[in-house]
């Protein structure tokens, strides 16, 4: 996503309006970045959460008709990363 570039007296006067948007922004003085301000998430709906409870139910049926452990799952995860960062050295 690409930051809005204010100097940093525009973005003391707009701080609000800023802190409301969902786009970062770059923070410049005399033309030079000094740093970027980067919006966090809303907090999500009740919809948005139990749409992530119905999910996590889903994944834990899943799980447990594959005959296999969260554990396993996580086990398996961080090997393949380890062999993938093998081979990349």
């Amino acid at each position: 996503m690409q930051a809005t570039k204010v100097g940093i007296r525009e973005f003391r006067e707009g701080l609000s309006s800023y802190l409301e948007s969902k786009t970062p922004v770059a923070i410049t003085r005399h033309g030079s970045t000094i740093g970027i301000y980067v919006p966090t998430r809303p907090k999500p709906s009740q919809a948005d959460l139990e749409a992530l409870r119905m999910a996590g139910e889903k994944m834990q049926e899943l799980i447990a008709a594959a005959g296999t452990t969260e554990d396993e799952i996580v086990e398996d995860f961080k090997k393949s990363r380890r062999q993938r960062r093998i081979k990349k050295s």
